[in-house]
């Protein structure tokens, strides 16, 4: 378990949101996932992992965040996108579909696990936009927190019956039915959308002003 917990540290220490997660804490969290789980154990080859595979380990990673309140959130977040990476393929996501600091989920069963994670909690949807011309580069991120209502199961399981969680990053369309499941938004709420719209227009202000009608 230390072996993989230092892996992981090694892996954390490159990024800024992670660098200071302990060996200590991320041995927790692996302890605690492992014990969520409701196989014996799941598989994973050369092509990446299978669909019902992906679905057990997001369940118990689920899980785990759940049963462990006291723990820091983001370092569940963290070990997910480590031993869940995205698809290569899902990177070229088309045009006006989602892209938060998540990936869309692979069926329903991993759809509510993500939903029910995200519950009564606060998460940072996380944009880059870039502008750039011959002459010069613009580059921003744009950070939206958006803080989910209490879900009860009910609700999880209204919600991914009417099949909008699919192809979404986060499980989730806010500009659909998905608004029902959040409380409150801090920040730009096209950013959630899919489009960080008020740092575009000040972009877009400032280096052609009075083109769009400010400045």
């Amino acid at each position: 378990m230390q072996r993989k917990a230092s892996f992981r540290k090694r892996i954390g220490e490159n990024n800024r949101r992670s660098r200071d997660f302990t060996l200590d804490s991320l041995a927790d969290v692996i302890t605690e996932t492992v014990a969520c789980f409701p196989v014996y154990r799941t598989y994973v080859d050369e092509g990446g992992w299978q669909v019902a595979d992906r679905a057990v380990v997001a369940r118990a990673i689920a899980r785990a965040r759940r049963r462990n309140p006291a723990m820091e959130s983001s370092i569940f977040d963290f070990f997910r996108e480590v031993v869940l990476p995205r698809d290569p393929r899902e990177e070229a996501v088309p045009p006006g579909h989602e892209r938060r600091d998540g990936y869309p989920p692979a069926d329903e069963t991993e759809a509510e696990a993500m939903l029910e994670a995200l519950a009564g909690r606060t998460h940072d949807v996380v944009s880059g936009l870039c502008l750039r011309t011959r002459a010069w580069e613009e580059l921003h991120e744009e950070v939206t927190h958006v803080t989910f209502r209490t879900l009860t199961p009910r609700d999880l399981a209204h919600y991914v019956a009417a099949g909008e969680w699919e192809g979404r990053a986060g499980g989730y369309a806010i500009q659909g039915l998905g608004a029902g499941l959040v409380e409150r938004v801090e920040g730009d709420f096209l950013n959630v959308v899919g489009l960080p719209g008020s740092l575009l227009v000040r972009l877009l202000a400032t280096r052609f002003a009075g083109v769009y009608g400010f400045g």
